[in-house]
């Protein structure tokens, strides 16, 4: 048996999202510290919106965000550009590779007393550790539906943009992308690709070495096995309540007799697995597989832009829908430059930023704003990529599986590792 190399946990955009930390080693006495309110905060008021821009102005935001992509970075390099000239902030992306470092970050700095001069003005999150860090009390807020442009999103009627992984984000963070989990393959070796897992398994099985996952807990990993289990599983419901609720053993069972019978037929026997999404993609660039996936819609159409992959590129979904989610903006509650983050959150929501966002030779990622709430000048600025031959059919993304309970990803996860982590 050959043993899996040990990785540094990762969350690619396929993730986006970071690892969840143990909120456990906050001190009795750290978690009883009371919160500024937004009064006693620097004097923020949230209702003066004008008050906001002028104390942001000079102000430096420090961004703890995803750092693994290239396209991502420079779409990121390009707002801190509008962020300056605009309203003369400056924006540092500090990269990360794990999300769960800026979180604890933020445990470390509460527990220490540090209650108003944090390290970080802003992070890019989701799901567990959004769960941790309001469970907890380390978000400033609530502040999302004060942002101007946060009624583009129509929020009553995407309630989408309310709940992060089953849990109200009630104004604490606030929406900024949406992904969904998107198959593509050659269509000059695959004919028909599996439309469902329990077809990927019987392709696997005739085509073997031609399809794999990014080793968990890599954040694309990990959405796979999610994936698996809201297939398999014969009944969902308990996947939308906290796993400690559940009986895990019961749930995950066809899950593990899914991969157990999977991983002989994967890339290098399921003996070795890529890193990561990009790592992924590179494999299939390669010609070393045929078939793999993306948190990223637009990806495969981009790189097929990019001469990263082969023009017979075809993206698609599962005929029963794939997993997605929004992707998120929070505040810690210490944060020191919170004026200059909120400007931010609330340019990221603006029309100029979306659209930008949305273009697939920019990145790609799906707007959050509802088109029904802009003009059609604004309408317009949004490039529709469906004649792209690589791109998904219009309406392909119709069919959105919700995120499971955060719980439930730290379960698998360990679960995963303890049984293939020392193949």
């Amino acid at each position: 048996m050959h043993r899996i190399a040990p990785l540094a946990r990762s969350r690619s955009f396929t993730g986006y999202f970071g690892r969840s930390i143990a909120v456990a080693t906050l001190s009795a006495t750290a978690l009883a510290t009371a919160l500024p309110s937004l009064a006693q905060d620097d004097a923020l008021a949230l209702d003066d919106w004008t008050a906001i821009e002028q104390a942001a102005q000079g102000q430096t935001v420090y961004w703890n965000a995803w750092g693994g992509d290239s396209r991502t970075n420079d779409y990121l390099s390009w707002v801190a550009d509008e962020l300056e000239a605009r309203h003369d902030i400056e924006l540092v992306h500090v990269k990360l590779s794990d999300t769960g470092t800026a979180v604890s970050r933020v445990i470390a700095e509460k527990a220490a007393g540090n209650l108003d001069e944090g390290a970080i003005d802003l992070i890019w999150i989701n799901g567990e550790n959004f769960a941790a860090m309001k469970d907890n009390d380390l978000l400033f807020g609530p502040f999302a539906e004060a942002l101007p442009h946060y009624a583009l999103t129509r929020a009553d009627a995407n309630p989408e943009v309310r709940v992060d992984f089953t849990v109200p984000t009630e104004g604490f963070e606030a929406p900024w992308g949406k992904a969904q989990l998107t198959f593509y393959y050659d269509s000059a070796r695959v004919e028909t690709p599996p439309s469902s897992m329990a077809e990927l398994l019987d392709w696997a099985r005739a085509h073997p070495g031609r399809f794999t996952y990014p080793l968990v807990p890599d954040f694309t990993g990990s959405t796979f096995l999610k994936q698996a289990l809201i297939e398999l599983t014969p009944d969902t419901a308990p996947l939308y309540q906290p796993v400690e609720e559940s009986d895990f053993a019961t749930v995950t069972a066809p899950l593990w007799d899914y991969l157990d019978a999977l991983h002989p037929y994967l890339w290098r026997e399921g003996r070795n697995f890529p890193t990561s999404g990009p790592e992924m993609k590179r494999l299939m660039g390669d010609g070393e597989l045929s078939l793999a996936f993306t948190f990223i819609p637009s990806e495969p159409a981009a790189a097929v832009a990019d001469f990263q992959l082969p023009p017979t590129t075809r993206s698609y979904v599962l005929d029963a829908g794939t997993l997605g989610n929004v992707h998120f903006v929070a505040i810690p509650f210490n944060a020191s430059h919170k004026a200059g983050a909120l400007v931010t959150a609330n340019f990221l929501l603006s029309p100029e930023a979306q659209a930008h966002k949305q273009d697939p030779a920019v990145w790609g990622d799906r707007t959050v704003l509802d088109m029904d709430a802009v003009s059609d000048e604004v309408r317009a600025t949004f490039i529709d990529d469906s004649d792209n031959p690589a791109a998904l059919p219009a309406g392909a993304l119709s069919k959105t599986l919700p995120e499971p309970h955060p719980s439930w990803m730290e379960r698998l996860e360990a679960a995963w590792l303890e049984r293939y982590g020392s193949q």
